[in-house]
């Protein structure tokens, strides 16, 4: 099998960070593309709380809410990617393991390397992940989040 792009899906986390030591290794051994997803949830289509907020409200949430998240992925870039790697963020709006599915199919990806949780997962294996995995068309590996070993 060849690997030409990798899909590393994080929600900013600890957890996901661990799975950042099995994207450098293939990355290495196969020289391909970095694909790095996060998925900012969708404000806009929630029942309110708290009342409603008007339109310019929303907009302004979900542009800080994508300007921050870019931020973060060129954090991720130049903290975790290697300087020869080809490092593609992507931002979703959405629900994430929908999200993730899509753009396994637009890129083409070949692996999905993500944490078996997320940050708000309270079990060992995340609603997302486990939706990816099922669904999936191409190999998912789930990086074991264990309590107390650093990323």
């Amino acid at each position: 099998m060849e690997i030409k792009k990798i899909l590393w899906p994080t929600d900013f986390s600890g957890n996901a960070e661990k799975a950042v030591p099995y994207v450098q290794s293939l990355t290495q051994q196969y020289g391909c593309e970095i694909h790095v997803v996060y998925v900012i949830q969708d404000i806009a289509h929630h029942k309110s709380w708290y009342g409603e907020f008007g339109e310019s409200h929303i907009t302004d949430l979900m542009d800080w809410a994508h300007k921050s998240a870019t931020k973060r992925l060129n954090q991720i870039c130049d903290k975790y990617m290697n300087s020869g790697s080809l490092y593609i963020p992507h931002i979703a709006v959405g629900d994430p393991a929908e999200e993730i599915l899509k753009l396994i199919q637009k890129e083409q990806i070949d692996i999905v390397i993500m944490a078996s949780r997320g940050e708000k997962g309270k079990f060992n294996f995340g609603s997302v992940t486990e939706k990816v995995l099922k669904n999936s068309p191409v190999p998912v590996t789930a990086v074991p989040i264990v309590p107390d070993i650093p990323a």
